[in-house]
C-alpha cells in the first residue's frame, strides 16, 4: 500500500501548503505526509513568485518525503506530465507547460513545482500546484491565454476538467509520483529529456545588471541545465542561482 498521502491534512483555506508541510516536517511528521488545500492565499513559486488559483479549481498539495532522492524535482515534474498528457512539457527548472489554448502556439503554465527542505535533517517538501478546472476567462487579464508580458510570466493553462475531478487527479498524481520515486536515476533523466520544453531555444539568465545568453542543450546527470554559450563553450546552470527567460 502506498505511503504517499498518509497521513493527510486538508485545509479549506491556508496561506501556503508548503509552509504547513514544512512545519509538520519540523515536528516529526512521517514520510508521505500530505497537505492539501482548496484555496491558498499566499501560494509560492520559485523566486518568491506567487501561485494563485480560484478556490476548488486546482490540485494544491505539498508532500513530505524523508531521505528524498537528489532528483526529486525532476521526478515530480515528470510525474505531473504523466497525468497531464502527451502534450505537457517541462520548462526547466520547475514549470509544466502546454499550448495555452487550442490552436495557439504559445505555451501556458499548467503547473508549478517548488521543492524545499533541510538536507541536513534528511527531509524535503515538494509542493505542486496543478490547474485542473480553472476557468481561464475568470483569471486576471495578464494570466489569460496570449497575454504573456515581460515581468509577469507565462499565461495560465488548465486541464479543462470539472471541479469534481480535482480529487481524482490528486490521487492519480500521487500514484505517478510513487512510480517515479521507485525508478533509477537514468530512467528519470531519460523521461525528463523527452519532455524538455527549452531544448534548442535561446535563453537569457543572470541577476542584477548582468545578463548572459546561450542555447539550451538539455540537462546533465545532476539535473542542471546545459547551455551552449554565445561566445563558445558550455556552462551549466543550477536552479537556485539564476532567473531564466526564454527569448525565442
Amino acid at each position: 500500500m502506498s505511503q504517499l498521502g498518509r497521513p493527510r491534512v486538508h485545509l479549506r483555506r491556508t496561506d501556503s501548503t508548503n509552509e504547513r508541510a514544512r512545519a509538520l516536517a519540523r515536528g516529526g511528521a512521517p514520510h508521505g505526509t500530505l497537505v492539501t488545500a482548496a484555496e491558498q492565499t499566499a501560494g509560492r513559486g520559485r523566486g518568491g513568485r506567487s501561485w494563485s488559483a480560484p478556490p476548488g479549481s486546482s490540485v494544491l498539495m505539498s508532500l513530505l518525503l524523508r531521505e528524498p532522492p537528489s532528483l526529486l524535482p525532476l521526478m515530480a515534474a515528470v510525474a505531473v506530465c504523466d497525468i497531464a498528457g502527451d502534450e505537457a512539457r517541462i520548462k526547466w527548472p520547475n514549470d509544466i507547460v502546454v499550448a495555452d489554448a487550442p490552436g495557439e502556439t504559445g505555451l501556458g503554465k499548467l503547473a508549478g513545482i517548488l521543492t524545499e527542505g533541510r538536507p541536513q535533517e534528511g527531509w524535503a517538501v515538494v509542493g505542486i500546484g496543478l490547474n485542473v478546472a480553472v476557468d481561464l476567462d475568470e483569471l486576471p487579464p495578464e494570466l489569460r491565454p496570449g497575454a504573456a508580458q515581460p515581468g509577469v510570466g507565462r499565461p495560465a493553462a488548465t486541464l479543462g476538467r470539472t471541479p469534481a475531478e480535482v480529487e481524482p487527479t490528486l490521487k492519480r498524481l500521487l500514484v505517478a509520483l510513487e512510480d517515479r520515486l521507485r525508478e533509477r536515476p537514468e530512467e528519470t533523466l531519460e523521461a525528463w529529456r523527452v519532455r524538455d520544453a527549452l531544448l534548442g531555444q535561446e535563453i537569457a539568465w543572470g541577476s542584477g545588471e548582468t545578463t548572459e545568453r546561450g542555447l539550451a542543450r538539455g540537462i546533465d546527470g545532476a539535473g542542471r541545465l546545459v547551455v551552449e554559450l554565445a561566445g563558445g563553450g558550455r556552462t551549466t546552470l543550477s536552479a537556485g542561482e539564476v532567473h531564466l527567460t526564454a527569448t525565442g
